[in-house]
């Protein structure tokens, strides 16, 4: 039997709705939190837990499939390396919804749909400044010691120079 298999269609024709939730779980994947309206947020719900649970396998037909769906590189990169092994001891509920209120123009109710393990923003700056400074101080490092073989490479042709 076939009970409770369909899906809303929002009003869409099926190309349309198809290249929406693509979209949807383009942007939620690659912010981690959107803000849709709450039909929408609920018809994502599946369609972005099937996609987070098939990027738990980091192999090439995981891969391939991931990109056949979203078709975008960068995000299939992401889901792969970073959000996969994070949710990897997770068995589903990877995302959730709250309601916020009521859109401004035709009061059509809106929604926050995010990742529970999120990185936060603090998270985020505090990698990237880890990243930068790491960076900057192998630069330095390798700088003093390009400027060390320099030197001792002078002072050894002056002993040279003076010995003869």
């Amino acid at each position: 039997m076939r009970h409770s298999k369909g899906l809303k269609k929002l009003n869409r024709t099926s190309s349309h709705r198809k290249s929406l939730l693509r979209n949807l779980s383009v942007s939620l994947i690659k912010y981690e939190q959107i803000r849709t309206t709450l039909p929408k947020a609920k018809v994502l719900r599946p369609f972005i837990e099937k996609i987070i649970t098939l990027s738990k396998n980091n192999d090439l037909h995981t891969i391939r499939k991931l990109h056949s769906i979203l078709r975008d590189q960068e995000i299939v990169r992401k889901l792969v390396d970073d959000i996969g092994p994070r949710v990897q001891k997770r068995a589903g509920g990877y995302t959730r919804i709250f309601k916020f209120g009521f859109r401004y123009g035709d009061s059509a109710p809106m929604g926050i749909i995010e990742l529970v393990d999120k990185q936060s923003k603090k998270l985020k700056t505090e990698k990237t400044k880890k990243d930068t400074t790491s960076k900057s101080k192998d630069e330095s490092s390798s700088k003093e010691s390009s400027v060390k073989k320099k030197s001792t490479a002078a002072s050894a042709e002056k002993k040279v120079a003076s010995a003869k």
